[in-house]
């Protein structure tokens, strides 16, 4: 099945780094993590996944940090080099680290189009946050199958083959 090719612009708050993404995300994660509280700076992280290959650095410098997460596996994070705004990570996942980028949906220059489809990590949660009754939510993380739509799980499993990982 082919993703729809939308092109769709982002980029850091000083201007240097600018960004486009060439699909539609697989999916989108609202992230109450304590990881991402704190690498937010706030109390949770919007994530919209596309493909390595469906995002493209257009402008600017950038650097990647790596910092710990409870797997013991990291994180990779994509800042500006100028104003160090993170644009965008990258997480193992199981081997797929450099292939899947988890895009901070307010980096997009319309962030309003990708509200979350679930919210993990419901348990770390802060107490104050309220989300709409019918809002998808998960305690930790959830199944992939019983999650991500058919199309987004064939665009997960060609990344799979590609990179040699069977599909679980």
């Amino acid at each position: 099945m082919e993703t729809r090719k939308q092109t769709r612009e982002g980029g850091c708050i000083c201007g240097d780094v600018r960004y486009h993404v060439t699909s539609e995300p697989m999916i989108v994660h609202g992230c109450h993590c304590r990881g991402c509280q704190k690498n937010s700076g706030s109390a949770f992280a919007v994530n919209a996944l596309f493909e390595a290959d469906h995002v493209e650095l257009t402008a600017g410098e950038i650097e990647e940090i790596t910092v710990p997460t409870p797997s013991g596996t990291g994180q990779d994070i994509t800042r500006c080099s100028k104003c160090k705004v993170a644009v965008w990570s990258n997480y193992n996942m199981g081997g797929l680290r450099k292939h899947i980028r988890f895009v901070r949906v307010g980096t997009l220059d319309d962030p309003d189009q990708f509200p979350p489809d679930i919210h993990i990590f419901m348990r770390s949660k802060q107490p104050w946050v309220l989300l709409p009754k019918e809002d998808r939510r998960v305690e930790v993380f959830y199944d992939f199958e019983d999650t991500w739509s058919r199309e987004s799980m064939e665009r997960l499993a060609k990344i799979r083959k590609l990179v040699g990982i069977a599909n679980s």
